[in-house]
């Protein structure tokens, strides 16, 4: 009985799923309730990724002017590249939030032009509840941030140029 119930279930948080894309939703709540001390209580969100792409850019443009004045005609032509066909690009392993300090007014873990150790943490991505300190894959220079503070990304998503 209970195997039934569990494949109800299962179906019902599809179909939730089905609505919330059906209907562009992001985040959709509900309670069932079977009986006495019986109940189902489900969330689903989604992440939709066409905000994310856009504040990225702009973060890029900002930042890169203003920690190299003197490479301002290189950065029409690196800004037209795809930062994530760069072999020195690091990814985002998960989907998450991006914080590039440890703590609200603490320094940030990097900056342009920083030199960096293999292992240093670059940034951390929140998901879940839980902070992923994001490491450094090899040693070299931090060419460009290419996220905010706050940011939302995806798994995949260019974080940062390391050379």
């Amino acid at each position: 009985m209970s195997e039934k119930k569990h494949e109800a279930d299962v179906a019902f948080i599809k179909a939730l799923a089905e609505l919330l894309r059906d209907n562009d939703l992001t985040e959709l709540q509900v309670k069932r309730e079977y009986g006495d001390d019986d109940t189902l209580s489900v969330r689903v969100s989604r992440m939709i990724p066409a905000p994310v792409a856009a504040p990225a850019p702009a973060a890029v443009s900002v930042a890169a002017p203003a920690a190299a004045p003197a490479a301002a005609p290189a950065s029409p032509a690196a800004a037209s590249e795809d930062p994530a066909d760069h072999p020195g690009a690091v990814s985002s392993p998960m989907v998450g939030t991006v914080y590039l300090q440890p703590e609200p007014g603490a320094p940030s873990f990097i900056s342009v032009g920083a030199q960096v150790s293999e292992g240093d943490t670059l940034l951390i991505v929140e998901a879940m509840k839980t902070m992923n300190h994001i490491p450094a894959p090899r040693a070299g220079t931090i060419k460009r941030i290419l996220v905010g503070d706050g940011d939302a990304v995806e798994y995949g998503t260019p974080l940062v140029i390391l050379e």
